[in-house]
């Protein structure tokens, strides 16, 4: 039995069927074939994605109250925020791979996919060990404490996507092509099946967002212990993180505060769960904590950045 949800099987189905029709007009409409994504149009549909999230929060509000709506804005805002950062090693990944940029959206697209299957895992099993063993939360807040610092201490730059044991596993088990073959992930040469480094860069970046969700998932149990409220905070994050990637890939390197953050977001939501026995520090209070600093985060940010410009 999971934890107490307000997700009844109605709620479970249709939020489940409304995210098949975005995804499906997403890919089969909007994006039918390959295209070069402008910063026009990922703006319009991060836009949109925002507004769904909150007319989604709103209903949370009038259906089951406020305390509800609470938790599904700070855990939503928790999942956004730690989601940017992803969109510098989708840039690493991109550049390392030196993938054309006119099949970047088709890349994402899947990933992002293939990434709303394991969380829907992720949390599933979070919400079982939870219920299960509640001492369980302890862990979770040491894997938050040491996520923060190794944000702090390991730049980003540093990351290598050739030193994944999962894309060196892959290339161990597959053969892949030299070179890309249009947005193809599988190609026949010589009665013989190969992979393309399109599928390449697609396994480098599940197998990040395998370890992000290892981080992320259980700071919003911090939050909630509701699975559907975990579920549905994750699942709107990451369904704008696309359109997101490609509105700010060109700025990222302005953000030069944003990780210090979003470490001490971490840093702050372990405590916390490492504290839950001692003191309770009320959902109000945290999402006051969080969007405080992140607005000092981005103001820092912009003030360096206007530091270095040369007009």
């Amino acid at each position: 039995m999971l934890l107490e949800s307000i997700g009844t099987p109605i709620l479970w189905v249709g939020f489940t069927v409304f995210i098949i029709i975005m995804l499906a007009l997403d890919l089969g409409v909007f994006h039918r074939g390959s295209q070069i994504t402008t910063i026009k149009e990922s703006l319009i549909w991060t836009g949109i994605w925002i507004i769904a999230s909150l007319l989604f929060n709103f209903l949370v509000w009038h259906w089951f109250g406020r305390a509800l709506a609470i938790e599904f804005f700070t855990s939503y805002l928790i999942e956004k925020s730690l989601s940017v950062d992803n969109i510098f090693i989708f840039l690493i990944i991109f550049n390392y791979f030196k993938v054309p940029a006119v099949l970047q959206h088709r890349v994402l697209f899947w990933g992002i996919l293939g990434a709303l299957v394991m969380r829907a895992v992720f949390i599933w099993l979070g919400a079982v060990l939870l219920q299960k063993f509640s001492w369980i939360i302890y862990p979770f807040g040491l894997i938050l404490l040491w996520t923060g610092a190794k944000l702090i201490f390991k730049p980003v730059a540093q990351a290598d996507p050739e030193r994944s044991w999962i894309v060196r596993l892959f290339k161990y088990f597959m053969p892949v092509t030299p070179d890309f073959v249009g947005g193809a992930f599988f190609v026949r040469q010589n009665q013989k099946i190969f992979a393309t480094p399109l599928l390449l860069v697609l396994v480098a970046i599940e197998s990040t967002d395998l370890v992000f969700a290892f981080d992320s998932i259980p700071a919003v149990f911090a939050v909630t212990k509701d699975p559907f409220i975990v579920y549905t905070s994750n699942i709107f994050a990451l369904l704008g993180l696309r359109s997101l990637y490609f509105a700010l890939a060109g700025i990222m390197e302005r953000f030069y505060y944003l990780r210090y953050g979003l470490a001490v977001i971490l840093l702050f939501v372990g405590l916390k769960m490492l504290g839950s026995s001692l003191f309770h520090v009320p959902t109000v209070v945290s999402l006051l904590i969080i969007v405080v600093i992140l607005i000092i985060a981005v103001i820092a940010s912009w003030l360096k950045a206007r530091r270095k410009s040369p007009n």
